[in-house]
């Protein structure tokens, strides 16, 4: 297999990659909690080079799939009754199609959690987002995720963070910031329990 660049995320030879990794620990008959080959003997098998078996590694991580111990190695996740989760991760490497699906898929989650926070976030939740915003390294994510958190849900949670990872992963080359006004109409939306004016707000919020 010929040696790319998988940081492109329109490269169906990274996708192969990671097809091919599976196919590997199918074929070792591997089972959750197993250590899976090294990133060098994934290269030698494979005949790609490291760093392509490494940011396929990643993307298998970022969807759950395996864990990276430190000192350890990497091993394959007990997802016990997560099979939802396993689906996202099957449905997200099948191609290049599903970079749309995805971005569409996270931005309705998104609009769905604002409409069942908005009653149910407290003075105390949008005064902690307001004053912590600015000052985290991807407000992006910090500001979903509050809202998220605040609907109560751990399986909504659990796939936006899901989507969340694999969106970031795949449009890695783009900051994850929001327009200040945006955020702002957002939070007053969100303090007056107006959906319509959080939803509105949410679609100005990117830069």
């Amino acid at each position: 297999m010929e040696e790319v660049n998988v940081t492109s995320p329109n490269s169906k030879v990274y996708i192969e990659i990671v097809k091919e990794i599976r196919s590997i620990i199918q074929d070792d008959g591997l089972s959750a909690g197993d250590k899976i080959p090294s990133e060098r003997e994934l290269s030698e098998r494979l005949n790609v080079g490291r760093s392509s078996v490494r940011e396929a590694l990643r993307s298998l991580e970022l969807l759950g799939l395996i864990e990276t111990r430190r000192g350890e190695g990497t091993f394959l996740k007990d997802f016990g009754d997560h099979q939802l989760i396993h689906l996202l991760g099957t449905f997200i490497i099948q191609g290049d199609k599903t970079k749309g699906d995805l971005l569409e898929t996270k931005q309705t989650l998104e609009k769905s959690c604002i409409e069942i926070a908005c009653p149910k976030m407290n003075e105390e939740m949008l005064t902690e987002l307001e004053e912590k915003l600015w000052d985290t390294e991807d407000p992006e994510e910090f500001l979903f995720k509050s809202i998220v958190e605040a609907t109560n849900n751990r399986l909504l949670l659990r796939i936006w963070v899901v989507i969340y990872e694999y969106v970031k992963f795949i449009y890695e080359e783009q900051t994850h910031v929001i327009n200040k006004e945006g955020f702002e109409e957002l939070v007053t939306g969100l303090r007056e329990k107006d959906v319509a004016r959080a939803l509105s707000a949410y679609e100005k919020i990117k830069l």
